[in-house]
């Protein structure tokens, strides 16, 4: 597949997909037990709030070619915003998951990983 020809929206559809992997991931590494309990602290990973939020701790750690796709994913017109979410807020949740969508897309699992560490360091979403 050649990421290239895939769209801003496109990325970003699989981008969630991976951000909802790792937060699980890192939820059930964590000791969070119960399916309830998963769920409820796994929204505070993937809600475009706490997505645009995160995106503003890893922002100084993207290359070149990462902050290019991150814009890409956000420029693109939103015709739906949750209720949860201002308007810039889901256009750089957006963003993100396009970000990560590229990173997986092009094999780059370990940065993915890298930068959702930092996105998401440990003493700030864990707790009740």
């Amino acid at each position: 597949m050649d990421i290239n020809k895939l769209t801003g929206p496109e990325l970003a559809y699989f981008g969630d997909a991976v951000i909802e992997l790792l937060t699980r991931e890192h939820l059930l590494a964590s000791g969070v037990t119960g399916v309830g309990a998963l769920n409820q602290k796994a929204l505070r990973y993937v809600r475009a709030t706490a997505q645009s939020e995160a995106l503003e701790r890893i922002l100084p750690l993207l290359t070149e070619e990462e902050t290019a796709v991150f814009k890409r994913g956000r420029n693109n017109h939103v015709s739906a915003v949750p209720k949860s979410a201002t308007a810039c807020e889901y256009r750089r949740a957006t963003g993100m998951e396009a970000l990560f969508g590229m990173l997986w897309l092009s094999h780059s699992e370990a940065r993915a990983r890298e930068l959702f560490a930092a996105a998401y360091p440990p003493d700030t979403l864990l707790s009740p």
